[in-house]
């Protein structure tokens, strides 16, 4: 994409016989927000003074790069100087088909600098148009993005018009022309692919169907960069702490393993498989470690899937075909690094079916892509962190045990158990309940026959389990036999538990 200056005499010349009068110098900017100091674009002085907003429409680029000002009857035009590099496709996008929008910007000395673009209804005043969502959803994935290489500033990314586009189409082509650099290469390609044959009059309904519905599902999820900000140590401390009672041991081994990220900048080689007794707190250390580093989640259950092709999609072949729970976990999280929590990887070995689903799992935990039969696109997962749980680590494959770092989780102790229940158990419970502290007096003596109950008894549930019958049973005394408070003793706590 050639940018034109007309300081020199070749642009100049160019302009005065006619040619495109491209006026902007393309400025490379990761700015994930825009400001008056980080700006979308900045047009030249003049365009709006003691004005924070304007209306208008960007000029067709064929014939010049500027934003043409509407005020009443009155029409001025201003040249673009500058504009941040992941957006020259966006503004020129809106000139091609003189979409009015609103600017909002600050006037600055290199102009009157843009970092707010609002789509019009087209003679309607200061009324927002019904598509301004659509237009601030490429916007937000531009400002997301890095800056493009030269590469691929200059890559040509002009679709063929097809009059019988539907809307859906409509956007997505729109999408892949303003905001096709925010995808990775491949899906890229795959993108123009899919367009091309949901277009096509020489394939199969169901073909068409299938395309788009391919093409709305990746469209949909923020293809992110691998690069990840460093961790706070002691946030991260505390984080595990809020889900996790004692096991300082596993605390520090969890750290240790994604404390590289603060040098790398990348995921850590393996994944962690978190290996204990039932009710230990597993999945509440994986959504920890998605907290810490502030990526969504997503849950796989292994023990209720019993064929390979639940994780990998069908074969568009089919009339039913549909993605995998995998590429669906990538939709419903809405971007592209996420943190997978495998559950109970261990009970997937014993289900009878078409393939061990677990074996899929392989690709997606080396990390040089995934490839859902229905999506037919291997698809990125350098920014995905496996997190697994199991009962018995010997259920459990070798080729995937070597992915992991494994870190065993013990059972709690008896006077663990005695602290969580008394400290965390009881009052978690008695707040989601709305019982008060003094309604509800579990004495010191009833706090060790409930220890003693449940020593036997691996995990905490069941020691939140009789909280939750202590507490519902002194909330019914209270409300039919009009009690101020209930206090439970030993005696009371073995009758009531045993």
């Amino acid at each position: 994409m050639k940018v034109f200056d007309f300081n020199s005499a070749e642009d100049a010349a160019a302009a005065r016989n006619g040619g495109p009068a491209m006026t902007y110098t393309v400025i490379r900017s990761d700015a994930g927000e825009a400001s008056p100091e980080n700006p979308i674009l900045v047009i030249r002085k003049g365009t709006a003074r003691r004005k924070t907003s304007v209306t208008g429409v960007f000029t067709d680029p064929v014939r010049r790069t500027a934003f043409e000002f509407h005020e009443g009857t009155k029409k001025a035009e201003f040249d673009i100087v500058l504009v941040d590099a992941r957006f020259t496709a966006l503004v020129e996008w809106l000139g091609k088909h003189r979409i009015p929008v609103q600017l909002t910007g600050k006037n600055t000395e290199l102009g009157y600098a843009v970092w707010q673009i609002r789509e019009m209804t087209s003679g309607a005043g200061a009324k927002l148009s019904a598509e301004d969502g659509f237009l601030q959803f490429m916007i937000g994935r531009l400002q997301e993005s890095p800056a493009p290489t030269e590469d691929e500033v200059t890559e040509d990314v002009a679709e063929d018009a097809d009059s019988m586009r539907l809307t859906s189409l409509q956007s997505i082509s729109d999408f892949l022309q303003c905001a096709g650099l925010t995808l990775p290469a491949n899906i890229r390609v795959w993108a123009r692919r899919n367009l091309a044959v949901a277009r096509s009059h020489e394939v199969s309904p169901e073909e068409k169907r299938h395309a788009l519905h391919a093409l709305s599902l990746m469209m949909n999820i923020r293809w992110k960069t691998d690069y990840f900000a460093p961790i706070d140590p002691e946030e991260a401390r505390r984080i595990l702490d809020e889900e996790l009672y004692g096991m300082e041991k596993v605390k520090q081994r969890i750290i240790e393993t994604i404390i590289q990220i603060n040098r790398t900048h990348t995921l850590p080689a393996y994944g962690l498989l978190l290996i204990g007794p039932a009710g230990t707190g597993k999945s509440q250390i994986a959504y920890a470690v998605a907290r810490i580093l502030r990526l969504p989640w997503t849950t796989l259950d292994m023990s209720s899937i019993n064929d390979a092709e639940q994780l990998t999609g069908s074969s568009r072949i089919y009339e039913n075909a549909k993605p995998g729970m995998i590429m669906e976990a990538f939709r419903n999280a809405g971007e592209s690094n996420l943190v997978f929590v495998i559950n109970e990887l261990d009970k997937a070995a014993s289900h009878s079916g078409s393939g061990n689903p677990a074996d899929v799992l392989l690709t997606l935990l080396d990390n040089i892509g995934f490839t859902d039969n229905y999506m037919e696109c291997m698809i990125p997962t350098t920014g995905v962190y496996p997190i697994a749980t199991a009962n018995d680590k010997d259920e459990i494959s070798a080729p995937l045990m070597s992915r992991f770092a494994v870190i065993e989780l013990p059972d709690y102790t008896p006077e663990e158990k005695r602290v969580i229940f008394s400290r965390f158990a009881l009052p978690k419970v008695m707040k989601r309940m709305g019982v008060r502290p003094e309604e509800c007096v579990v004495t010191e003596d009833a706090v060790d026959a409930v220890t003693e109950l449940f020593a036997d008894v691996s995990g905490i549930r069941d020691l939140e389990q009789a909280a939750e019958h202590l507490v519902g049973n002194a909330l019914y005394r209270i409300e039919a036999e009009h009690l101020e408070s209930v206090t439970f003793d030993a005696e009371a706590v073995r009758a009531l538990l045993a």
